[in-house]
C-alpha cells in the first residue's frame, strides 16, 4: 500500500506515542485518549491503518466494524497538518472501504463537523451523502453531519422506509420504543416520548423475564396499538405461553401464563390477527411495501454475546439485507450505530430466532 513515497499499513503498539501526537496535533477537544488507543490497537473488530512518510507515521484511519452487521463506521481520521493538501486522507479512507469491504460490511457511516469543510468536500467527492445530522455534538458546540457511503455493491432493489429512531430511556422498555418508531412513523401526530413509551410497557409487559423487570409480550404490544387507532397481527411461532423457560419460580410462571391467556382473549375480541406461524422474508417485504410497519423480536447474542429478547423496528429490506432501528444504544456506541443498521438476510433470520423453543415473533401494524 504505497503512493508517492507514503505508506500505508496496519497499526501498531510500537506507533502508539506518534498516534498520541497526532492526536493532540489534530484536535482541540474529544480526542481519543491514550487508553482508547491502545483498545484500538488490539481490537478484532477495529481496521487501524496509519499512514507514513520517510519512515514518519503522519496520519491514521480507523473504522470500526459492527458485530453482527453489514455496517462500519469511521471512527476517527487524522493527518498531521503539515502533511495535508497530499491526498493522504483519501488514500487512507480508500483502503479503509476495500478493508471494510472484505469484513462483509456494506455501509461505511461517519460524523464530521459542519465547521470541516475540507473534509465535508473530500467526503462527498467520493460518494459520502449526508442521512441526518446531531446539534450540539462536539466539544466545541458544533453540529456533525451524518454521512454514509455504500461500500459493497451488490444490486438489487427493496423497500425503504422514513422512519425516526428513538433511544429506549430504560432496560426493559425496547418494546415499547420500537412500536414508537413505528407508530410515528405511520402518523406523525404519535410522540416519541418516555410518558408514551412507559405507559405501552405497563399495558404490554409480561410481569416477569430472567431478572428485574419483565419485557414485552408481542400480543400486548398489538394490543397497545390497536387502543391507538392502527390495525394490527401478530406472527408467533407457538400460541402457548411465551418466555417461560427464561424464570424458575412455578409462581412466575403461572402468572405469565395468566397474561399470556389474557392477551390472547383481547386479541380475539378486539380485532387483531394471530398467526401461527412465522413472518418471512418474503412476506417482510410485502408488508413494508403495503405500508405496514414491523416489529421483530431479536436474540441479541450476535450483536453482544447475551442471549436476550430485543425488539427492534424494521425500516428496509433489500435482496441482501434487512434494515432495523435498534432502541438500544450501548455506552460504546453513538446513535448513528443504531439507526437503518444493515443486518444480511442469512443472519438476520439465525437472529429472529429466541430461545430453546426457537421462537420467532413478528408485529406488523398500518392505519
Amino acid at each position: 500500500m504505497n503512493s508517492n513515497a507514503v505508506t500505508l499499513r496496519f497499526a501498531n503498539s510500537e506507533d502508539l506515542a506518534q498516534l498520541t501526537t497526532i492526536e493532540q496535533s489534530c484536535f482541540s477537544s474529544d480526542r481519543l485518549s491514550v487508553r482508547s488507543l491502545k483498545h484500538w490497537l488490539s481490537a478484532k473488530h477495529g481496521l487501524f491503518l496509519v499512514a507514513s512518510s520517510d519512515g514518519v507515521v503522519v496520519a491514521y484511519g480507523l473504522v470500526w466494524c459492527l458485530k453482527g452487521t453489514r455496517l462500519a463506521r469511521l471512527y476517527s481520521l487524522a493527518v498531521l497538518p503539515a502533511y495535508r493538501g497530499r491526498g493522504i486522507a483519501q488514500l487512507l479512507l480508500n483502503e479503509l472501504e476495500l478493508l471494510t469491504q472484505r469484513r462483509g460490511r456494506a455501509y461505511l457511516r461517519l460524523e464530521v463537523s459542519t465547521l470541516n469543510q475540507a473534509a465535508i468536500s473530500l467526503y462527498k467527492s467520493i460518494g459520502y451523502q449526508v442521512f441526518g445530522a446531531y446539534s450540539d455534538y462536539y466539544g466545541d458546540g458544533s453540529e456533525a453531519l451524518r454521512m454514509q457511503k455504500r461500500v459493497a455493491r451488490f444490486g438489487g432493489k427493496g423497500t425503504q422506509l422514513q422512519v425516526s429512531w428513538y433511544r429506549q430511556t430504560t432496560d426493559f422498555t425496547c418494546g415499547p420504543a420500537a412500536l414508537l418508531m413505528a407508530m410515528n412513523s405511520l402518523d406523525d401526530t404519535k410522540s416519541l416520548t418516555q410518558i408514551q413509551e412507559l405507559a405501552i410497557w405497563r399495558e404490554a409487559t409480561t410481569i416477569f423475564m430472567t431478572s428485574g423487570h419483565g419485557g414485552c409480550h408481542p400480543i400486548g404490544l398489538a394490543l397497545s396499538a390497536i387502543s391507538r387507532g392502527f390495525s394490527a397481527q401478530v406472527f408467533l411461532t407457538q400460541l402457548t405461553p411465551l418466555f417461560l423457560e427464561g424464570v424458575r419460580s412455578e409462581d412466575k410462571k403461572q402468572v405469565m401464563r395468566t397474561v399470556h391467556e389474557e392477551f390472547v382473549t383481547q386479541a380475539n375480541t378486539q380485532g387483531c390477527l394471530l398467526h401461527d406461524k412465522p413472518l418471512e422474508l418474503e412476506q417482510l417485504h410485502k408488508l413494508l411495501k403495503s405500508n405496514h410497519r414491523v416489529l421483530m423480536l431479536i436474540s441479541t447474542y450476535r450483536l453482544d454475546g447475551k442471549k436476550a429478547p430485543h425488539w427492534v423496528c424494521v425500516t428496509a429490506i433489500d435482496d441482501h439485507c434487512v434494515y432495523v432501528h435498534d432502541p438500544e444504544l450501548d455506552p460504546s456506541q453513538q446513535s448513528i450505530d443504531c439507526q437503518h443498521v444493515p443486518i444480511g438476510l442469512e443472519e438476520f433470520n439465525k437472529m429472529a430466532t429466541f430461545g430453546k423453543n426457537r421462537l420467532r415473533a413478528s408485529i406488523a401494524i398500518s392505519l
